[in-house]
C-alpha cells in the first residue's frame, strides 16, 4: 500500500532526486522557463510554487527557507525582488506546463514549464 507516499520516485536515489530538483528549481527561477520530461515538470511545479509563495512573504524566515532549496543568492534576489511581486494578488497556480511532443531518442513526452 502506498499510504502517504506522495512523491514521484523518478527512478533515481533520493539524494540524487533532491539534488536534481534543487538544480531544476534554481534554473527554472533564473530563466523562468525550462524544457524537461512530464514527470520531472510535475515534481518541479510542487517545489517552485512553494518557493514563490515563500517569496511573497518577503521576511527573514522566508529567505532562509528559500535558500534551503535554491542555493544561489542571485536567483533568490530575483525571486524576492521581481518574481514574487508579480504574483502578489494571485493565490496560487504560478506555473504552466505545455506539452511540446516526444523526445527523439526515447520518445519520452517532453514539456515546457514556465511562469504564468
Amino acid at each position: 500500500m502506498r499510504h502517504r507516499n506522495n512523491k514521484r520516485r523518478l527512478g533515481i536515489k533520493p539524494a540524487h532526486r533532491t539534488a536534481m530538483l534543487r538544480n531544476m528549481v534554481t534554473s527554472f527561477l533564473e530563466h523562468e522557463e525550462i524544457v524537461t520530461t512530464t514527470a520531472k515538470a510535475k515534481e518541479l511545479r510542487r517545489i517552485a510554487e512553494k518557493m514563490i509563495t515563500w517569496g511573497k512573504a518577503n521576511n527573514l524566515s522566508a529567505k532562509r527557507e528559500v535558500m534551503r532549496v535554491v542555493r544561489s543568492e542571485d536567483v533568490m534576489r530575483k525571486l524576492f525582488e521581481t518574481i514574487a511581486p508579480r504574483f502578489a494578488t494571485r493565490m496560487g497556480g504560478y506555473t504552466r506546463i505545455i506539452k511540446i511532443g516526444a523526445r527523439l531518442g526515447d520518445a519520452t513526452e517532453m514539456v515546457m514549464i514556465k511562469l504564468v
